[in-house]
């Protein structure tokens, strides 16, 4: 493929990456079925108040996000082209807010939920997600912006 046709359909992303963190909360869920609960479910506000920070700041972090991409009038899809970098908001902090997002909400729901699996998953989520999307996305960003683009890299952990 050339690299003009490259950039003109985006990053080679073949897999939807939000269906990532909704299958494993399925396996966690099957896992949880089929082994019975590994630790005693926690109780009480803490376990609530935790999960719901994480899952709030998962939304929070996807919303903001897509709130900026909106802004520039650009498709978050990842095979679709983007026509600009985004360094501003949260992409200043974190270079996948949404990815980091989707592992929070994660998270969050798994702790809501009382499954340990959803959450011991997470970090499976998060290599699925980087060797499906990440990886493609970080390389047709560096051919389509080059310098601004590796400029960026120095600047913006892929994570947190």
């Amino acid at each position: 493929m050339s690299e003009e046709s490259r950039e003109e359909s985006g990053a080679a992303v073949r897999f939807p990456p939000p269906l990532v963190p909704l299958i494993a909360l399925g396996v966690a869920l099957a896992l949880e079925a089929a082994s019975g609960p590994i630790l005693s479910e926690p109780t009480g506000p803490a376990r609530w108040l935790i999960g719901a920070a994480l899952l709030l700041a998962g939304f929070g972090s996807i919303a903001s996000a897509g709130g900026l991409f909106r802004k520039t009038g650009q498709d978050p899809k990842p095979w679709k082209p983007s026509p600009q970098l985004i360094a501003e908001g949260i992409y200043r902090w974190t270079r996948n807010p949404m990815y980091l997002g989707m592992c929070l909400s994660q998270a969050g729901l798994g702790i809501l939920l009382g499954t340990v699996w959803a959450v011991a998953l997470v970090p499976v989520t998060g290599l699925v997600i980087y060797r499906i999307a990440i990886q493609h996305e970080e390389t047709y960003l560096r051919n389509k912006f080059g310098v601004d683009y590796e400029t960026y890299l120095s600047r913006v952990r892929r994570w947190l």
